[in-house]
């Protein structure tokens, strides 16, 4: 845990801390949006009787509605010691491609900005690949709003949306960028060295592919903050899909509290796992190619992977460890899923336990929802209605980057409960089922779901990721025993504002007194 250094990130509107609580239920998505992506950067609410990580001997399924208790932090991106605003002049162009799914692609957002930084480079508009997963052509602009990403992001990096042409001789010139292969989990210094000189050799770099290809555990505070300026900050949804996410939760919330569960029950994750003794012959069969197509070959054995906890959990084991911890059959529930692998069978059992489940289709018929539920949009948007849900359950976090981002996500916005299962915990206990050994089942799993924690703060120990747990980093308090965790000052934004507005008034007398100069000659 790295508590030294910290600096200076960007600011938000301070709230009280009651009242943003009881007032985040009521908002729209669109408000609550409004506020967790552009204006408070600075403080967030506090949340008062909730449970978070602290000691407890029982599991009360009424008191996990509640957000978990905050122990006085609060989401915090701001800077908290000096930090310049980008130079008038950079050391070229970066250029990058974000390969993978919406949320790989979203985590590989945040580090091209922080490389861009860390390089005094202009940032050109990440380019998101069309082809690696949802073989659709969104792109950047058709998901996240561009105005406010430049916009939230002015006092950390200049971003372009397209390279420049330069005038040279009288003649107009592209710059070609020159195509880089980043390590993977690259260091700073590999930015500082190889890219940078690249960059300047050339005048524009392409980073490429940029997935995982800066090292995420960096000891610099303020680096990591300007990552969570990006995440929760800076990349907000396209108008559409928190129209469409907007809807539905208000649907949901109409009926009271509800739960969203992340049921990672499909088919590249059962064949990532090498989970397939529990499925039919010829599924097998399906599972086994679309893993020698994808993935390295590898020695797996079921029983194994199940008895470690590699397997992802049936939504029937899903249904069971909620049964446990006190969960009734009037719970409502929301399923973040793809297309779950074996069908209805696999449902079934969990749909007896808890017959009130939903997806975006059952909750919200209308065409807009119907043109856009496929896809990176539609995975958009269940990342919204999860981000808001007053519980979040991930069935398989481990390589599940919409999970790891939406645990982080939720802790950022206010330690909002989630229920992480330890796999390897209760696989023992679920293997005993099976083999008809169902005494004191419930009991068993109840001490394991003790162990876990509910969304309060925590250490983030490897291999955790970053973006799932940005505490201490990110967060600060009012009253700190540490000096580096006390909240920024109320006026930080005005502080950076001036900075900004310093350094371009000096450019403009800058070039003033270069067109003065010129002019003096040529005469």
């Amino acid at each position: 845990m790295r508590r030294s250094g910290h600096h200076l990130h960007r600011s938000h509107v301070k709230q009280g801390a009651g009242g943003l609580k009881s007032m985040m239920g009521r908002l729209s998505i669109a408000v609550v949006v409004l506020l967790i992506c552009t204006i408070s950067l600075f403080v967030s609410s506090t949340s008062k009787g909730g449970f978070g990580s602290v000691s407890r001997s029982e599991i009360k399924a009424e008191e996990l509605w509640s957000r978990a208790d905050s122990g006085g932090w609060r989401p915090s991106s701001a800077p908290r010691s000096d930090w310049p605003p980008p130079p008038n002049e950079s050391n070229g162009y970066l250029k990058v491609r974000c390969n993978g799914g919406l949320n790989q692609q979203r985590s590989a957002i945040c580090n091209a900005v922080l490389a861009a930084r860390i390089m005094n480079a202009t940032l050109v508009l990440p380019e998101l690949d069309a082809n690696s997963f949802w073989r659709e052509k969104s792109g950047f602009h058709g998901i996240y709003d561009v105005e406010n990403f430049i916009r939230t992001l002015r006092y950390d990096v200049r971003i372009v949306e397209s390279i420049p042409d330069i005038r040279k001789n009288g003649k107009t010139k592209k710059i070609k960028p020159f195509q880089l292969r980043p390590p993977r989990d690259a260091p700073i210094s590999w930015y500082t060295s190889v890219a940078l000189e690249k960059m300047r050799e050339h005048g524009a770099i392409h980073l490429t592919p940029f997935s995982h290809r800066l090292a995420e555990e960096i000891d610099n505070p303020e680096y990591q903050r300007l990552r969570c300026r990006v995440n929760y900050h800076a990349l907000r949804f396209k108008p559409h899909i928190l129209r469409i996410s907007q809807s539905i939760v208000d649907k949901l919330r109409n009926q009271g509290h509800f739960m969203s569960i992340h049921l990672r029950f499909e088919m590249d994750m059962l064949a990532f796992a090498g989970c397939f003794d529990i499925f039919t012959p010829e599924e097998q069969k399906i599972l086994k190619k679309y893993r020698e197509e994808n993935f390295a070959k590898k020695r797996l054995v079921y029983s194994e992977r199940r008895a470690i906890g590699k397997c992802p959990l049936t939504p029937e084991e899903v249904g069971l460890i909620l049964r446990s911890m006190g969960f009734d059959n009037s719970t409502r529930i929301y399923l973040a899923a793809g297309d779950l692998f074996g069908g209805e069978r696999f449902m079934k059992p969990f749909r007896a336990l808890f017959p009130r489940l939903e997806n975006h289709s059952s909750v919200e018929s209308s065409e807009e929802l119907v043109e856009n539920v496929r896809g990176v949009t539609g995975s958009a948007v269940d990342y919204m209605v999860c981000l808001l849900s007053d519980i979040f359950m991930p069935t398989y976090d481990g390589p599940s980057n919409f999970a790891n981002n939406l645990l982080g996500h939720r802790l950022y916005y206010g330690f909002r409960t989630t229920i992480r299962p330890d796999r390897k915990a209760l696989a023992p206990i679920f293997i005993d089922r099976e083999n008809g050994r169902t005494a004191g089942f419930e009991e068993a799993i109840r001490r394991v779901m003790l162990g876990t924690h509910f969304g309060g703060p925590h250490d983030r120990v490897s291999p955790e990721s970053f973006y799932t747990n940005s505490w201490p980093e990110c967060f600060c308090q009012m009253s700190p025993k540490n000096p580096a965790d006390k909240c920024p000052p109320d006026n930080v934004l005005e502080i950076l504002n001036g900075q900004l507005v310093e350094s371009q008034s000096e450019n403009d007398l800058d070039v003033s007194t270069q067109s003065n100069s010129t002019t003096t000659v040529r005469r």
